[in-house]
């Protein structure tokens, strides 16, 4: 008796229909979701959570033969290695907490335009984890030393020279005298009283020298 035994044909023979579903899940594996019709994608579901079950089943063994078979076995149903690589390697860790019940599929409003098929969408229940964007490095900039800073230095260095306000300087003998009579200090001559005084003294030599001359 064959009741129950084709469900989805899809009114093609076994060769196409193998490979049809192969392509389909190696699709749906590397986009997440694909839009085909309602038949394809109800024929598809129990063949792609299949091949996840076998992904499931090399995570969880730790015995490298088995993995190796799990992933021929995987190879041979969805025919493409690349595939099967991020169906193990990436998609597998998200399904291992669920047991069973990996697709869901939406019917869509709008039929197939040409043949009016019914079309759907059919995709993962969790979505595969995205990768952290990489920062970009700032480069670190330049800090000027602030104006506070900068007249604290200053006066820090004002403040290490010797403060010469104060300082005893050591006078001559003829000043201490003065200072000691009681005298006030003369004030300091100027150059032009300098050289008024200068050209005084040669005038009154020239006419010293005059006089002599004329005895």
């Amino acid at each position: 008796m064959r009741h129950r035994k084709h469900n989805h044909q899809l009114g093609v023979k076994t060769a196409h229909r193998s490979s049809l579903l192969a392509n389909l899940s190696c699709s749906l594996i590397e986009n997440g979701r694909i839009k085909t019709t309602l038949a394809k994608a109800r024929a598809l579901r129990p063949s792609i959570e299949k091949a996840i079950t076998l992904a499931k089943k090399a995570h969880a063994t730790d015995d490298a033969a088995q993995k190796v078979h799990y992933r021929r076995l995987a190879i041979a149903r969805l025919r493409s290695k690349a595939a099967v690589k991020k169906l193990f390697d990436e998609l597998a860790e998200q399904f291992v907490t669920r047991n069973g019940g990996y697709t869901r599929i939406y019917k869509l409003a709008l039929p197939r335009l040409g043949d009016a098929a019914e079309m759907a969408l059919i995709e993962f229940v969790e979505e595969a984890p995205k990768k952290k964007a990489k920062k970009k490095k700032v480069a670190a900039k330049k800090v000027k030393p602030s104006t506070k800073n900068s007249e604290d230095e200053d006066s820090k260095s004002i403040g290490d020279k010797p403060d010469t306000s104060d300082a005893v300087v050591d006078k001559p003998e003829a000043s201490l005298a003065e200072v000691d009579t009681g005298e006030a200090p003369k004030p300091a001559k100027t150059k032009k009283e300098l050289k008024q005084k200068d050209s005084s003294e040669s005038e009154d030599s020239n006419i010293v020298e005059e006089k002599k001359e004329e005895k």
